[in-house]
């Protein structure tokens, strides 16, 4: 027998709130006595839960707590081939080998993610455009399946299972280790350069792939005023990166170039009451942030670039108790401006506040059977938990499709599951891989029910 709790379960969006049987094995011969309680119902793995909608969320079914499954296994010094289990976060990833010169090849905003789950929704950064998502950086995983059986699987063995789980949402399996490639970085700083956009047009014409453009750097993103309307509509500040190199310090930083900067980390104590984030607190907010940052180039800490809502404990609570939504999509690049423009007016519109909103563009996908990530643009963004949401996210939806799009499952929470197949066009090569692999479905979650990737609803 494992230990249980029944208990209310949220990801990171405090939306929507669930019941469920909630294990934490200590050991893999725990985990896999969890996967063999039958009586509990269908299980789903989860980390840390830092997805926004109901991924990880199991309602009236087991949830596998995997945080104590986090050991480092094996480094490689040369390669930088880091080996470990599957509930490591990034964050002790970063804690650890950074200050011996290594960094996260891809990275998503927040170092509050397990590895297993930063390779189940196959996260991308501020690097898309040119790195790809982490799934170029992974070689090879062992993946315990709904049997029990485990298997180790890399693009030359078990190659279906690998492909499979990149973006598979911990529906194939429970990651046991992986074999991830860190990248040498030779300092702790990164050298950004800010510019202002006044509307869309300035902001698409910012990341230009000539030397000048942002994408000419290998980190790209920008933060967009989505309450910006008229000739506004699109005003935004283009954040473009790169890793500092040592010869560019003074002589007197150099010792201490890897050394992490000191954080302060400041807490959001109390659920803010609704009034507090409107129309016109964040109208304000946006204009304040627009006008902060100057055109020019910044020295500023790694941490800052990559992670600056994580100086901020517990933020999920500036949007109430209702929670929130984050919002992603991806249009391809042939309709990205003409999709983006219709997408912010009527977010714009809706009067809808957003102090979280960022645009970038994406490059190739990763061969993932059920990966977000394609070339094109995409536009993420934070919406509070109030009535007719879901209504505005449907219509945002049907935007979306009309150009090609489709919209992030680790962030979702409402998507209509008619959409689904338009959006993910391997979804019947997903579903059959789960009718070998596990056709009695021991493996579920609310996200794949609601959305029929366990079969036809």
């Amino acid at each position: 027998m494992v230990a249980v709790k029944r208990t209310s379960v949220a990801n990171w969006g405090r939306y929507p709130v669930e019941e469920a049987s909630v294990t934490r094995p200590e050991s893999w011969s725990a985990l896999d006595a969890a996967l063999g309680e039958r009586e509990l119902g269908p299980a789903i793995a989860r980390g840390l839960g830092r997805s926004y909608g109901d991924a990880s969320l199991n309602e009236r079914g087991q949830v596998i707590d995997c945080t104590r499954l986090d050991r480092m296994l094996a480094f490689d010094e040369e390669g930088g081939a880091l080996t470990a289990e599957g509930g490591v976060t990034l964050k002790r990833i970063v804690e650890a080998f950074l200050p011996r010169g290594w960094f996260l090849p891809v990275t998503p905003g927040t170092r509050y993610v397990t590895l297993g789950g930063a390779i189940a929704a196959d996260v991308h950064g501020k690097n898309h455009h040119g790195e790809g998502s982490i799934a170029r950086y992974v070689d090879a995983f062992e993946l315990v399946l709904p049997s029990g059986e485990a298997v180790v699987c890399s693009r030359d063995e078990n190659a279906e299972l690998f492909f499979g789980t990149l973006g598979g949402m911990g529906l194939t399996g429970v990651i046991r280790w992986a074999t991830l490639r860190l990248r040498r970085v030779e300092t702790n700083s990164m050298t950004v350069t800010y510019t202002r956009a006044r509307d869309l047009r300035e902001c698409f014409e910012a990341f230009g792939d000539d030397a000048a453009g942002a994408n000419a750097q290998p980190y790209a993103v920008a933060w967009i005023d989505c309450l910006a309307g008229g000739a506004k509509l699109g005003r935004s500040v283009i954040m473009a990166g790169r890793h500092t190199r040592l010869d560019e310090l003074a002589a007197e930083e150099r010792r201490s170039a890897l050394r992490p900067a000191p954080e302060r980390c400041r807490n959001v104590p109390i659920d803010f009451p609704g009034a507090a984030l409107n129309k016109w607190s964040v109208k304000a907010f946006n204009a304040a942030y627009f006008h902060k940052h100057d055109d020019g180039v910044k020295l500023e800490p790694l941490q800052s670039f990559f992670y600056p809502l994580d100086a901020v404990s517990n933020w999920n609570r500036i949007y109430g108790k209702r929670g929130f939504q984050q919002y992603q999509v991806v249009l391809p690049f042939d309709a990205a401006e003409r999709g983006m423009r219709e997408l912010l007016t009527r977010l714009s519109r809706s009067g809808r506040a957003s102090f979280l909103a960022v645009l970038k563009t994406m490059g190739p996908e990763s061969g993932g059977v059920m990966s977000f990530p394609m070339p094109g643009w995409t536009l993420a963004l934070d919406l509070a938990n109030a009535p007719g949401l879901n209504r505005l996210l449907r219509e945002l939806d049907e935007v979306t499709l009309s150009f090609n799009g489709r919209r992030y499952l680790a962030k979702d929470a409402s998507l209509d599951p008619s959409f689904v197949s338009r959006m993910y066009p391997r979804l019947e090569e997903f579903r059959a891989l789960r009718d070998r692999i596990d056709p009695e479905r021991r493996l579920s979650s609310s996200l794949s029910r609601r959305l029929g990737l366990d079969g036809p609803r």
